[in-house]
């Protein structure tokens, strides 16, 4: 009977573990730190990411460098669809072609960026998980488009259009909680 109790506890031990560790490997926790300081508390999803701070919202998350013309273009347009769509609409931009945290900082003031800024070194954790889960690799601008679930419903490479924007913001907003 003792060994019949420690076999059962023991495959029990065993399933926990491996269920623990399939959980894993689907949901993710990781943190980002925009340029204001603030920090955001990102766990990965089955469908997609939940940001704390950002629920219900329609979020664009854009990858984006300080050196890359379309992504320099772009950036009246995220500064405009911003101010028109803050209550619903949350763009969260990470700079990956190399600027620290303090150069992205005064890069982003220059720029007149309304939105969340990050720099790649104070997301390290989400650009990975990016590229593992979207299969990125490093074009850029890069954006993934999350509903208001925060399931993700659109991803792009390269530059879109502000009507789109326009367009993608309307469709993403129809879905509820």
């Amino acid at each position: 009977m003792k060994k019949l109790l420690t076999t059962s506890l023991l495959l029990l031990s065993l399933l926990t573990y491996t269920q623990a560790a399939e959980n894993e490997k689907l949901l993710a926790e990781m943190t980002m730190t925009d340029i204001t300081g603030k920090t955001y508390d990102v766990m990965g999803t089955e469908q997609g990411l939940n940001i704390k701070g950002l629920e219900g919202k329609v979020i664009f998350l854009e990858f984006f460098g300080h050196k890359c013309p379309p992504c320099l273009e772009s950036i009246p347009h995220l500064v405009k669809l911003q101010k028109k769509h803050k209550d619903k609409l949350a763009i969260v931009s990470i700079e990956v072609q190399g600027y620290s945290h303090e150069e992205t900082k005064k890069f982003a003031k220059e720029k007149g960026m309304n939105y969340i800024v990050v720099s790649e070194e104070k997301a390290s954790e989400l650009v990975n998980y990016i590229q593992q889960r979207a299969q990125w690799r490093g074009s850029i601008p890069f954006l993934v488009a999350l509903d208001t679930k925060g399931d993700v419903q659109f991803v792009q490479a390269g530059m879109l259009p502000e009507a789109s924007l326009e367009e993608l913001i309307s469709e993403l907003s129809k879905t509820t909680k």
